[in-house]
């Protein structure tokens, strides 16, 4: 039987039931009496479930207890030998990556390498208007015609299967590096190392793209070693010197941070606070980070930066930048990256504005999957407002930018509905051109003529796990706050439980009873309170984001002086030098 909803909470202001993460408070307790931690802590713990004996391990991850074997993947030791190969006998090599975080972060970190050891690559990120994702043959052909003999495809390829049997015709020898769906059915290349493949354990399926190339440098790093390759005169390097790109590709690609991502992301955010990378320090500048960096900055500041060249303007400047050197080459990069992310904001807001209009207007909003398309709608920006449908209507969302009769598409899903699948059996029956991805996004090409078919199909094949979806939507939450309680000392205390992400969420709390004194408008859409407490004890400012026109912002902004339970994450909020606690709302609900 279902334990009884938090604080009673069944359906609140976002159609959430509100639930514990943890009702074992003797485990949560003798967790933190193991460990020496506050109470707090150990029942944050419990909630994700850590297991007791694993618990000190958990709050302090290291690479030597997580980090495996690289051999245990299928194709690494050959696609090691292969590399090493090609090192020592001068051999041209090409990286092809994707044009997002993660393939930057996964090619930034192959081109430091080989600069490290002395040799020189060619980095090709594809443009998402002209080529859009993955490997193609013309790609391969120019690539072919520079004199490349090998080329390492990183955070895409394992779908590509006519680019890389065209590769192949051509006399390029391809490694194929990705961590998307694999098909039972892999692409002729000459090593293919995916832990999605159908025949590899699943134990590492959660990585990144750049966690799967960080253990390819492992091996080609070791294959090296054991063929004399480094001496006195060409050291070999140290590849955690590179975590900060690994931290900064997994954080951004919102895989969960659970086992290995949690030691590369917590040991990758202290390298990356050192500043060792020219081109992430220049981009912390330009996005005025002048703090310790997070999982929020990371994934809020400087990602969607290294995102927007590739979303809105050159694709090749998110890898440039980080993988040279040169302080004032990297602060030039990191201006064109702020910029773009600026002129990408202005062009996701006419995008979103104009699919909410067609969604409304249309019906579609009572689908189960909503699928819009529109004609000129930038590309780059379509997985974003894709992500905003999502959040708007609390199903998955597909948003497609038709030109010329084609259409690229971009889908965002919900948790226990699997896009990808859904997008790759579209594939199979011939609905879409091209396509693929993970449970949560996917990417297509699709004819604009097969909207329509591919919407209906999309919908007939996801109904049912939609509904199951929407009927168990819930709220996790780590207990219950009095605004007193909101410190910036507990905040302190939860990071010892970090990096928070997908797989290990950040505490949650529910502030029960609290009132608004004050509530406005702030930006374009998000919705500033300032709360207090019972009895008018303990002041606290809270900042709903993107609320504006929903039913939670519309609460808030019209509370008059109603009690609320308000549920959501506590932060720290620098001004003029002074550190205070504010909360991050995610959810309410009035109480009458």
């Amino acid at each position: 039987m279902d334990a009884p909803p938090f604080l009673n909470v069944e359906s609140s202001l976002t159609g959430k039931r509100w639930r514990l993460r943890s009702d074992n408070e003797r485990l949560g307790l003798a967790i933190a009496q193991r460990l020496d931690v506050p109470e707090i802590v150990g029942r944050v713990l419990a909630g994700r479930g850590v297991p007791i004996e694993e618990a000190e391990r958990y709050l302090s991850p290291q690479l030597r207890h997580l980090l495996p074997d690289p051999s245990r993947f299928k194709d690494m030791d050959a696609a090691a030998a292969r590399i090493a190969a090609a090192v020592q006998a001068g051999e041209r090599i090409a990286v092809f990556g994707d044009y997002d975080v993660d393939g930057a972060t996964s090619s930034g970190l192959l081109k430091r390498f080989f600069t490290a050891i002395g040799v020189p690559i060619e980095i090709y990120i594809p443009d998402r208007m002209k080529e859009g994702y993955g490997p193609n043959s013309g790609a391969m052909e120019t690539l072919k015609g520079r004199g490349a003999q090998l080329v390492i495809t990183v955070d895409c390829g394992i779908v590509s299967f006519d680019a890389l049997a065209h590769a192949k015709e051509i006399g390029l020898e391809v490694i194929v590096v990705d961590h998307h769906q694999a098909e039972t059915r892999l692409p002729d290349a000459l090593a293919v190392v995916n832990p999605k493949r159908h025949d590899e354990s699943q134990e590492f399926t959660y990585l990144a793209a750049v966690g799967v190339t960080f253990l390819l440098v492992v091996a080609v790093n070791r294959a090296l070693r054991q063929a004399g390759w480094y001496t006195d005169t060409r050291p070999e390097p140290d590849p955690r010197h590179w975590l900060d790109l690994v931290a900064l590709g997994t954080v951004c690609d919102v895989v969960p941070l659970i086992g290995l991502n949690r030691a590369f992301v917590a040991q990758g955010l202290k390298v990356m606070a050192r500043r060792g990378n020219a081109g992430l320090a220049a981009l912390a500048d330009v996005a005025g980070l002048d703090e310790a960096p997070g999982t929020y900055h990371a994934g809020f500041l400087l990602g969607p930066r290294v995102n927007a060249g590739g979303r809105v303007g050159r694709p090749e400047y998110g890898p440039e930048l980080l993988s040279v050197d040169d302080p004032e080459k990297c602060r030039e990069l990191a201006g064109y990256l702020d910029r773009y992310n600026k002129e990408r904001k202005e062009i996701e807001a006419e995008v979103q504005t104009e699919a909410l209009l067609r969604v409304e207007q249309s019906g579609l909003k009572d689908d189960s999957v909503i699928v819009v398309a529109g004609e000129g709608w930038h590309p780059g920006v379509i997985g974003i407002v894709a992500s905003r449908l999502k959040d708007t209507y609390q199903r998955p969302a597909v948003v497609i930018a038709l030109e010329n009769g084609t259409g690229k598409g971009s889908g965002r899903s919900v948790p226990g509905v699997d896009m990808g699948a859904a997008i790759g059996a579209a594939r199979h029956r011939e609905l879409i051109v091209a396509g693929g991805g993970h449970m949560m996004a996917a990417g297509l090409t699709i004819a604009a003529e097969k909207i329509d078919e591919f919407r209906a199909f999309l919908n007939a094949r996801l109904a049912k796990d939609v509904s199951e979806a929407a009927r168990t939507a819930s709220l996790g939450l780590d207990g219950a706050l009095s605004i007193d309680g909101a410190t910036v000392e507990l905040i302190s205390m939860m990071e010892q439980a970090g990096p928070f992400g997908a797989g290990n969420p950040e505490p949650r709390f529910a502030l029960p009873s609290v009132r608004l004194v004050q509530a406005s408008i702030v930006g374009e859409n998000h919705v500033r309170c300032i709360l207090i407490g019972t009895a008018g004890r303990g002041r606290l400012t809270g900042i709903c984001f993107r609320a504006l026109e929903t039913p939670l912002g519309e609460a808030l902004l019209g509370h008059n002086g109603a009690a609320f339970h308000i549920a959501g994450h506590l932060r720290k909020n620098s001004w003029q030098g002074k550190v205070s606690a504010q909360l991050l709302i995610d959810d309410a609900y009035r109480l009458v």
